[in-house]
C-alpha cells in the first residue's frame, strides 16, 4: 500500500477541504421498512454533497493541495467527476475541461455545464474520455485530476470514511458501490480493517471482483444502468492493495436489482438515487447479502446526479 494513504494524512485534507464541502446527513431506517426482516439500518447521504456526489471532495483535494497552472484543470469523467471538477474550479476560480462519454447522462452533462467548464463528449465509453483528456493535459498544459488512480483524490474520498465514523462509530458493517475504486480504496485506506466494508458492484462491470479473481487489475465489461458511474473498464493500481487488505468480496447486483433499489429508497425514504447511488443498498434489498442479526449496518448513498423520479 501507498505510504502516503494513511489516516494521517485523510485527516489532514479533512481540514483542508473542510471549508468547502458539506457533512452529509445520515437517516436511521429499518430493512422491515422494505419487506425485509426487522434491521436498524442507516444510511449515509452523500447525494447531498455539493456537486450532487462524493467527488467533489477528492475534487478539492486535488485542486487545495496541488499546484494548477493557469490553464487551469481537466479531467474524464462518467459524470461525476467532472460535475465535482467543475464545481470545485468554479469555487477557486480556475478553468475547467471536461471530458465525458456519450453514455454520460443528461442530468450530469447539465451540471457539468452548469458550473462552467468546457465540456467535451467523445467516446463510448470512460476510456475513451480519458484518453483524450490526457491528450488534452499534454497540449495544454492543464493539471489532470484522476478520478480514482490519483493519491490526491483517495485522500479526499477517504474523509468520507472518517466522516461516517464521526456519525456512525458503531458500525458492523459498512456498503460501498465500486467503480475505479477511489471511494472504497480512501475510506478502507481509513478505516484499515476496523469495519466490515463491502464492495457492491453491478454485475454488468465487475471491476473488482474480477481483480480479486486475478490477484491484479484486469480489464472487465463496461456495460449496466450504472456504466456511467460505476464502469470505468478496471479498478485502479493504488486501491487495489487497499482492497485486497481491508474489503470483502465484492457483491455483484443486477440492473433489475439497482432499480428496484432507487425505487425502495424513493418510495420509504424519498430519497433520489441515481443507480450508481443506489447500488450498495441493492445489495440487501435484493437479498444479494444477508446479514446477521443485530449487525449494525451504515450504506453510503453516493450520488444523486438523475432527473428521474418514477424508476419503474
Amino acid at each position: 500500500m501507498h505510504p502516503a494513504l494513511s489516516a494521517t494524512a485523510i485527516a489532514g485534507v479533512a481540514e483542508t477541504i473542510g471549508p468547502y464541502i458539506r457533512h452529509t446527513p445520515v437517516v436511521a431506517a429499518d430493512l422491515a421498512d422494505f419487506g425485509l426482516p426487522a434491521l436498524p439500518i442507516r444510511l449515509k447521504l452523500e447525494l447531498l454533497q455539493y456537486a450532487g456526489s462524493f467527488k467533489t471532495r477528492g475534487a478539492f483535494s486535488n485542486l487545495l493541495t496541488r499546484t494548477v497552472p493557469p490553464t487551469g484543470v481537466v479531467a474524464a469523467s462518467g459524470g461525476n467527476h467532472g460535475a465535482a471538477v467543475a464545481y470545485a474550479a468554479r469555487r477557486l476560480g480556475m478553468p475547467a475541461n471536461i471530458f465525458v462519454p456519450t453514455i454520460s447522462s443528461p442530468a450530469k452533462l447539465e451540471r457539468i455545464r452548469s458550473y462552467g467548464a468546457h465540456v467535451h463528449v467523445v467516446g463510448e465509453r470512460y476510456a475513451d474520455a480519458l484518453a483524450e483528456s490526457e491528450k488534452f493535459a499534454s497540449a495544454s498544459g492543464a493539471l489532470p485530476v484522476h478520478a480514482f488512480e490519483q493519491i490526491e483524490t483517495l485522500l479526499g474520498q477517504g474523509t468520507l470514511g472518517r466522516e461516517i465514523e464521526q456519525d456512525c462509530p458503531d458500525i458492523d458493517t459498512l456498503f460501498v458501490a465500486v467503480g475505479g475504486g477511489g471511494l472504497i480504496g480512501g475510506i478502507a485506506a481509513w478505516y484499515a480493517g476496523r469495519v466490515r466494508i463491502v464492495a457492491v458492484e453491478p454485475e454488468g462491470s465487475p471491476t473488482l471482483f474480477n481483480a480479486f479473481a486475478a490477484g491484479r487489475p484486469v480489464d472487465s465489461p463496461t456495460d449496466g444502468i450504472a456504466a456511467d458511474s460505476l464502469a470505468p473498464k478496471r479498478v485502479g493500481e493504488l486501491m487495489f492493495p487497499l482492497a485486497q487488505a481491508y474489503v470483502q468480496k465484492p457483491v455483484l447486483v443486477s440492473d433489475d436489482d439497482i432499480r428496484a433499489a432507487q425505487q425502495a429508497l424513493w418510495d420509504g425514504l424519498r430519497i433520489v438515487a441515481e443507480p450508481g447511488g443506489a447500488a450498495a443498498f441493492a445489495a440487501l434489498l435484493s437479498g444479494k447479502y444477508r446479514p446477521a442479526a443485530g449487525e449494525r449496518i451504515a450504506v453510503l448513498v453516493c450520488g444523486g446526479n438523475t432527473t428521474a423520479v418514477s424508476f419503474s
